[in-house]
């Protein structure tokens, strides 16, 4: 697939699209690009045209010194909208990328017909923090292997007990796709920094907030935080899958949004 770039200020934002039919924005978290969204892809496209970026920091997009800010990551999703010509799409946003599709739909409410997040957060200090055992790899990161390292944070993006052969399969991903350093630190500072809980109220567009019981990354507890205060919106949370659950449980996932989106 060629890519495609969309100018957002001085930094170019690449993307690429797949299938025909109602436009369909996939914005992706820390550390994944494109092709983190894996084995969704394709069953979206056969019904969707399919939109997925890389954010900034990562992939063929630029990397600008940080740190970003999740506002910065919102101009340019709407950024590659107009490069595409989509007026309005839906959208559906994972981790950091669900705080960036946030923003995108209070920003530019007229952009965002129906929003789905997933595993994530509203930030701030009234969300519900990291889990400790991501907050304790995040410690010993500088102690282990960067190799070593990649595949725990793999490991812990997964429910426990994860077949081995997914891991491999993701673990091998990323080290094809290694992030830039300068890239990754400026997304986790946007990330870091992000408080959009007094903004919830302002959410317009119907939306469904799915998360795994599991997710040792992001607390399940904020799925409930989300669909409290976002005046249309419902909680799915899918039993026993962890924050990557779209791998875990692709076909779930896909029946979930498309069941939405109809």
């Amino acid at each position: 697939m060629t890519d495609s770039f969309a100018q957002s200020g001085e930094i170019r934002i690449a993307y690429e699209e797949h299938g025909e039919g109602e436009p369909l924005l996939l914005i992706h978290g820390l550390g994944y690009g494109r092709w983190g969204w894996g084995p969704v892809v394709a069953p979206l496209a056969g019904r969707l045209r399919v939109v997925l970026l890389d954010n900034r920091g990562i992939g063929a997009s630029d990397a600008p010194p940080g740190p970003y800010s999740v506002a910065q990551m919102a101009e340019d999703a709407a950024a590659v909208l107009d490069r595409a010509g989509i007026e309005r799409a839906n959208v559906v946003g994972t981790s950091l990328g669900g705080m960036v599709a946030q923003q995108l739909v209070v920003a530019h409410p007229h952009r965002v017909d129906r929003l789905v997040l997933a595993c994530t957060t509203p930030g701030g200090e009234r969300a519900f923090p990291f889990p400790r055992g991501t907050l304790r790899l995040l410690e010993q990161t500088q102690q282990l292997e960067p190799l070593v390292a990649l595949r725990r944070f793999v490991e812990n993006a997964l429910a426990p007990g994860a077949p081995e052969a997914l891991v491999d399969e993701i673990a091998a991903l990323r080290v094809a796709n290694l992030p830039d350093p300068v890239g990754w630190a400026a997304q986790a500072a946007a990330a870091a920094a992000f408080d959009g809980f007094d903004r919830l109220g302002e959410i317009a567009a119907p939306t469904l907030v799915l998360h795994g019981t599991a997710d040792e990354v992001v607390d399940p507890r904020n799925a409930g935080l989300l669909a409290e205060r976002i005046p249309d919106a419902r909680a799915e949370l899918l039993e026993g899958a962890g924050h990557l659950f779209f791998w875990e449980q692709p076909h779930e996932f896909v029946r979930y949004v498309m069941e939405f989106l109809a």
